[in-house]
């Protein structure tokens, strides 16, 4: 059976205004996706993504929204359709990692967090999925870590908000199979990003494969599982062999 292609297919990214979501967006627009750029702070970024997957010859634009805010997930979805059309690619992005030990972190960090990493993932595919499967077809990846299941760096609160982000994922990959929507996670390990910019050469030391994995790595996981009608309820690991699940 060929693999699926992308071609006229819309995809909405979360956070892809820079870093591992830049890449992704950059990736599904290669593989013949519109992508709708989301941010929350980084406009100008956003929009310098979208332009940069225009000049691919696809469609793209930057939408403004605070995805774990229900109201805000709701207007972003229809504008998006208003101007690329029906969402048949959904990322699940969005995050942030705050790094604090068990003596600093406040309950204000803990909801937050979970907020930010995964409510946003289940108000977005909420609001996505009853059009995927009114059209019978549907993707949805959802942008996990390896501190989903490992003691990570950046505290409990980010352990938790991943880790529900692959019970979000089994969970409707599930209920939604049946309507020919997948549901994956790829879960993504110590990638040169920002995020590592204080602590990059200690990090690689403790990778296998002797350095940081790269936001295309991670990109083209996402795209395989995306192109696959066969792979759902999984988590990829992208980590350089740092650890195996």
């Amino acid at each position: 059976m060929p693999i699926l292609t992308l071609t006229s297919r819309t995809a909405l990214v979360t956070g892809a205004s820079r870093g591992i979501g830049k890449a992704i967006a950059m990736a599904l627009a290669k593989a013949g996706a519109h992508v709708a750029v989301n941010y929350r702070r980084r406009k100008d970024e956003a929009d310098a993504t979208a332009a940069a997957i225009r000049q691919m010859g696809r469609e793209s634009a930057a939408f403004g929204a605070d995805v774990s805010d229900a109201q805000a997930v709701a207007a972003m979805v229809l504008d998006i359709e208003t101007a690329l059309g029906p969402i048949d690619i959904l990322v699940n992005n969005a995050g942030i990692a705050l790094r604090h030990s068990l003596e600093e972190i406040t309950e204000a960090d803990f909801d937050h967090t979970i907020a930010t990493n995964l409510k946003s993932a289940f108000l977005c595919t909420q609001a996505v999925w009853p059009g995927m499967r009114a059209r019978g077809w549907g993707r949805i990846v959802n942008v996990s870590s390896g501190a989903a299941r490992s003691a990570g760096v950046f505290g409990v609160h980010y352990n938790a908000s991943k880790a529900g982000m692959e019970g979000l994922t089994r969970g409707y990959a599930a209920r939604l199979v049946k309507y020919g929507i997948t549901v994956n996670a790829v879960a993504p390990s110590l990638i040169d990003t920002e995020m590592m910019a204080s602590q990059r050469a200690e990090s690689a030391a403790r990778i296998p494969l002797g350095r940081l994995g790269t936001g295309e790595e991670v990109a083209a996981a996402v795209v395989m599982v995306v192109s696959n009608a066969y792979i759902t309820g999984q988590t990829v690991p992208v980590n350089g062999g740092l650890h195996f699940i």
